[in-house]
């Protein structure tokens, strides 16, 4: 292989590598802080304090059996992007808890999480955003303990990131387009949105 077409090569791929960062970024979380009444911010200080892990209890062996088939038609679903068989299970179960918890459905979390970071762990964005859910550090001190490396543990991020979608939902009204968009701090836009449906649709458990 000549030289030239050798340098023609790595350019391409090094365009490719570019392209697929941007993409991964481009709708990374950066949540505006604005001013909350104080029973909206108490609120979601108590959503986000239970300190306990994140058990399932069902109420009818129905229960217990949707959650069984979603466990497995999803841990199948993921493990491309965590081969981790323990991570992708407590992955899992603690996206179900803090979902259910906060009143949203599984499938729009998992959405969420593949558009925001990936998947990755200790995903960053430009804003500052961290972990699954890119949550934005600020949240740490209106509503936490002011400890924002926790942020990239997943119990903490996930409980931050459902607490705080459900907060957006409410407040708009049960508007999910409305909500999403601030949840991003692209209120008002379609991209962002669009691409959350978009994956939401393609985790939901038939």
């Amino acid at each position: 292989m000549s030289a030239y077409r050798s340098a023609s090569l790595c350019r391409r791929w090094l365009l490719v590598l570019l392209a697929l960062c941007s993409f991964s970024s481009a709708f990374a979380g950066n949540q505006k802080e604005e001013a909350l009444a104080d029973s909206v911010r108490l609120a979601l200080a108590r959503a986000i304090t239970d300190p306990r892990p994140p058990q399932q209890r069902f109420s009818s062996d129905a229960d217990q059996a949707e959650w069984q088939r979603w466990f497995e038609s999803m841990s199948v679903r993921l493990h491309s992007r965590m081969p981790d068989a323990m991570v992708r299970s407590e992955f899992l179960q603690t996206v179900w808890y803090e979902a259910r918890r906060a009143g949203l459905e599984p499938a729009l979390v998992l959405g969420l999480v593949q558009v925001e970071s990936g998947f990755r762990k200790y995903a960053i964005s430009k804003a500052g955003a961290r972990g699954y859910m890119q949550v934005m550090p600020f949240w740490t001190k209106v509503i936490g303990d002011g400890e924002a490396p926790k942020l990239f543990k997943m119990q903490a991020n996930l409980r931050y990131g459902c607490s705080i979608l459900r907060m957006y939902i409410d407040m708009e009204r049960g508007d999910l387009y409305l909500a999403l968009g601030r949840y991003n701090g692209s209120r008002g836009r379609p991209e962002y949105p669009n691409a959350v449906h978009a994956a939401w649709k393609r985790w939901q458990h038939p």
